[in-house]
């Protein structure tokens, strides 16, 4: 919650205290006869701030949404790839090509090596252009596209 939504809260807490204050002295003042008459205008105004609130951030979402687009960046939830993770799986290919070097080269020997050095370069090539979005655009497609989750 911002400093203002939260400074309009406590007006708006305000302004409802002083209406229930004044909703249970007319209801002193006027009887029980006009109670559920008074209970439905003061549920009314509770209902009416609840609205504003969920008004006001329903179009601040939006706005900033809107803004998100008119960037042309990736949407919120798609935030864009740390170090460790563009890098990070390259790393690990690497140190798991050791022993599946050893594996490939030993039981089929330069063909097996051979094999297992292709897998790992389609491994990585796979993940730099499903997670590049640089790639992704260079390669004329859109990362927005009905394939990825």
């Amino acid at each position: 919650m911002t400093g203002r939504e939260a400074r309009d809260t406590r007006l708006g807490d305000t302004e409802l205290k002083k209406e229930l204050a004044a909703t249970l002295h007319a209801r002193r003042e006027l009887g029980e006869d006009y109670e559920s008459a008074l209970v439905d205008s003061f549920l009314e105004k509770v209902d009416q701030r609840i609205d504003g609130v969920v008004d006001r951030r329903v179009r601040r979402q939006v706005a900033e949404q809107q803004m998100v687009v008119a960037r042309g960046s990736r949407s919120p939830d798609k935030s864009s790839d740390s170090w460790g993770e563009r890098y990070g799986f390259g790393v690990v290919s690497l140190v798991v090509a050791i022993p599946l070097s050893g594996i490939g080269g030993g039981v089929a020997d330069l063909a097996g090596l051979f094999v297992t050095w292709a897998g790992i370069v389609g491994v990585n090539v796979a993940w730099a252009l499903r997670h590049s979005p640089a790639l992704g655009r260079r390669r004329g497609k859109n990362r927005d596209s009905d394939w990825e989750e």
